[in-house]
Formats: structure tokens, sequence, C-alpha cells
């Protein structure tokens, strides 16, 4: 009945992002899988407890981000008796990622999601389970029960293992990398394009620890206890950021000058917290992306907001 932790070594970093491993009898799943240049990791870690790709029972991925299933079609190629189980609107994307591929190049350029994520190919409809709301799988000796989380993705889930009363939160329950923990806990989340509903995302922070979970398994990364405290710390900054579309909406700033804007917002956030807790150069650059893809998402909801009160 444990879990692993895998070091998919994302963006060739250690501690960036995860899949996990859970070995229940003689059967086994993975939670996550990242890329498809991930996949090597994970069979050495089923080899390593002794489990074979025909043991594999589950592949689950809690929402179609490419760090998280854009290793998924590998994972069922490679284990022949596993069965994918995702938020249904995920489902449909890795059935077919013809939409999944192009929104990434979009958001990463051709070039860049070439190399970060290879191919991409479909996976049999067959193979695919649709998880609800609230769907309990009985799994052996545990429940694992499926909770929707809007706020990151639409399309994302959240997983609470009854054997360990932990939980597979995926982006909802923010990011955690182990190398800025040393001065202090910093979890942030992420706003990444172009689902980011603030409100959203603190409802699901809530309802992660209405779970009654001692420790969350972030995929950005490892695991996490005091989860009161870590929800408090994210929705703080989850309110910051509706304040901060709120006002960059009102101001009627637009186009580059928007962009900028709310980056050069989202920037000072980060230089602060580095600032605080006592880090560097190299905490800067840790997280660059992520300041990147926080800024964009944040502007997409500007002029989502925007566009939504434009039509009739």
């Amino acid at each position: 009945m444990t879990v692993q932790t895998i070091d998919t070594d994302y963006l060739d970093q250690p501690g960036v992002a995860a899949a996990y491993l859970v070995v229940e009898g003689d059967e086994a799943a993975f939670v996550e899988t990242n890329t498809a240049h991930a996949f090597p990791r994970l069979l050495e870690a089923l080899d390593a407890a002794g489990r074979a790709p025909e043991d594999v029972r589950w592949i689950i991925v809690t929402h179609a981000h490419l760090d998280h299933a854009g290793g998924a079609w590998k994972a069922v190629q490679a284990c022949p008796n596993a069965t994918l189980l995702a938020h249904p609107a995920a489902a449909r994307h890795l059935i077919d990622p013809s939409k999944l591929v192009k929104s990434a190049e979009g958001v990463y350029g051709v070039e860049r999601f070439r190399a970060l994520y290879g191919s991409l190919e479909p996976i049999p409809a067959e193979r695919v389970r649709v998880m609800d709301d609230g769907g309990v799988l009985r799994w052996g000796s545990r429940d694992l029960t499926f909770l929707h989380t809007r706020g990151h993705a639409n399309h994302h889930m959240v997983i609470h293992d009854s054997a360990t009363n932990t939980v597979f939160t995926g982006d909802a329950f923010g990011l955690c990398y182990p190398a800025l923990q040393a001065g202090g806990p910093w979890v942030f989340p992420s706003t990444s394009p172009t689902d980011f509903d603030g409100r959203a995302a603190i409802e699901a922070v809530e309802r992660i620890v209405a779970t009654g979970a001692t420790t969350a398994w972030l995929t950005h990364f490892g695991g996490i206890g005091d989860l009161r405290a870590a929800a408090d710390s994210l929705n703080a900054q989850l309110r910051a950021s509706v304040a901060l579309v709120e006002a960059a909406d009102a101001s009627g700033v637009d186009g580059d000058a928007l962009d900028a804007h709310i980056l050069e917002a989202v920037q000072a956030w980060f230089d602060g917290a580095i600032a605080d807790r006592g880090l560097g150069a190299d905490a800067r650059a840790l997280v660059a992306m992520d300041v990147e893809l926080n800024a964009q998402g944040l502007a997409f909801a500007v002029r989502k907001a925007r566009f939504k009160r434009s039509r009739p």
C-alpha cells in the first residue's frame, strides 16, 4: 500500500515534476506520467518495486496539461492491462490530442513544444475510463475517490487514497519545489493559461483540505503535510491574483501593455518571495517559467472577462 515519488527530471531538473507509483497487492498504478521522455523513469520505478508493465492496472492523470499527461499515451501503449482514468473533459483530449497539441504549441511555440514533449499520440477510447465528480473506485484494500477541482484547469481532478489518507493534487494545491524550501515553507499557485479562475481555485483548495488527508502529493513536487497552513497561504495568493486581474481589467490597458503590466506585477511578487526567504539567483532561474506562465494566465483571464462582457 505504498506511494512512491518518481522524479521525472522534467526540464532536465530534479525536483520539478513528479509522477507517483502506487502498489496494491500484485497490481500497480501510475498517478501522472509527465512527458513521453519521462516514461523510462516510470518503468525503472516499476521494476524496482518488483512489478512489470503487465501488472499496471491504472494510469491516472489529474488533468490534460502535458507536464502531467503528455506521456499517458506511451504508458497505455506499454502497459497492456492498464486503463487510463481521467476527467471527462481531459479524456476526450487524450483520445484525440490534436487540439491539445495546437494549444500547447500556441503557449510554448512549435520548437519548444517538441523539445519538451516530443510526439503526442492518440489513446484508444476503449482504454480510457471517465471519472465523474465524487466517483469512487474500489481497488483491492483501498478506495480511490475522484473530485473535480476547477480553478487551474476546467478538466482537473484530484484523487483521495483511503489506504494512506493522502490526496494527489496535480496543480490544484499549488507548487512546492524542494529547492525553494530552505528559507521556509513556500507553496504558490499556478495561474497558467487558459482556464485560470481564482475563485474556483480557492474552492478547489478548500475541497482538498476537506478530504481530511494528512498529506498532499503535489505533482510539483512531492508530499507536503499541514494542509491547512498551505491552504491559507495559497488562498491569500489566489485572492491577490483575483485582485490583480480585476484591477487590470478595470484599467482598460490592453495589448502588449497589458501583458507587460501583468508580467511586471507577477515578477515583482516572485522577487519579493525569493528575497523574503533569503534565496538567490538559482531560485529566480527555477521559477522563471512559472513567472512567465502565471503572467500569461492572468492576462488571458483579463481578456476573457472582457470578451464575456462584450457578448450580447
